[in-house]
């Protein structure tokens, strides 16, 4: 007879993830978790949050962490900063093993910790199920989808196609791995492509955030990636005429940073009340 699970090991786990739009950068994070960790996952407010996870969230990280009113620490894993953070908060969340990338490490004063964002794990929670097709996917960020040169661009040529982000993860993922090449300005959209293997460019319309580049500098310094100034919409049409097909020349740095999450969220059932609570 099949036993059941006790039930503190089958109760969800309280994820914070920015949820006030539709995006599949931020509906990717409870996705990944709920892969990774085999338990349920909702969403939870900052202040009663157990674990931090994708996105630019480390300011939500700080106010959770100094206005929850528990003993009981919260887990950072994968997190990154968007600006600058008094680093004051950090001691009162579980010791980070893994932040999005050495930006946010200084800009927090951390040591001894590694590098990755959880979205790099997209292609094992997704995996791919159908070959890549010769088409380029436009990945524009979810408040750009609907913008005039995009719409122009994705009707330029036959072989473009528009990604809308402000779908489901799953849905999105399976989209970015059917590509051949992606132009993403969501940095997701990177990222998920550097999950499938899938050759990609960041471009940029609109000065979304104060510190537009933080975040790609970041993720693309933890793997050791070289990441050229962004393309405008302009420059899309002719590279993606010109550039010949490729595997990524940092790889390596995809798996080692695949590796670094793996690891360190092995280390919560010891670390945390995340897996007792």
């Amino acid at each position: 007879m099949e036993q059941s699970v006790p039930q503190k090991e089958a109760d969800p786990i309280k994820l914070f993830w920015w949820n006030k739009r539709p995006n599949f950068g931020d509906d990717l994070s409870h996705g990944v978790v709920a892969h990774v960790s085999g338990r349920p996952v909702v969403w939870a407010k900052p202040v009663r949050a157990d674990l931090f996870a994708i996105g630019s969230i480390m300011s939500f990280v700080s106010r959770g962490a100094l206005g929850r009113g528990s003993p009981v620490k919260p887990f950072v894993w994968g997190s990154g900063c968007l600006e600058p953070l008094a680093p004051d908060f950090v001691g009162s969340v579980q010791t980070p093993k893994t932040v999005r990338g050495p930006i946010t490490a200084a800009l927090l004063n951390l040591r001894d910790v590694n590098f990755g964002d959880p979205g790099i794990l997209a292609s094992r929670v997704y995996p791919r199920t159908e070959a890549q097709d010769d088409v380029i996917g436009i990945v524009p960020h979810h408040s750009e989808v609907e913008d005039p040169n995009i719409v122009a661009l994705v009707v330029s040529d036959p072989r473009f196609r528009l990604i809308d982000t402000r779908r489901p993860a799953d849905v999105v993922c399976a989209e970015i791995a059917g590509c051949a090449r992606i132009f993403s300005s969501s940095l997701h959209g990177l990222i998920v492509a550097d999950s499938y293997g899938v050759a990609n460019h960041w471009f940029t319309l609109n000065e979304i955030h104060r510190k537009p580049g933080l975040k790609f500098y970041d993720y693309a310094t933890g793997i050791e990636r070289a990441l050229p100034s962004p393309l405008s919409v302009g420059e899309i049409a002719k590279l993606a005429t010109n550039e010949p097909p490729g595997s990524l020349a940092y790889q390596n740095g995809i798996e080692q940073s695949q590796s670094n999450l793996l690891e360190s969220f092995s280390t919560i059932p010891q670390e945390t009340e995340l897996y007792h609570a």
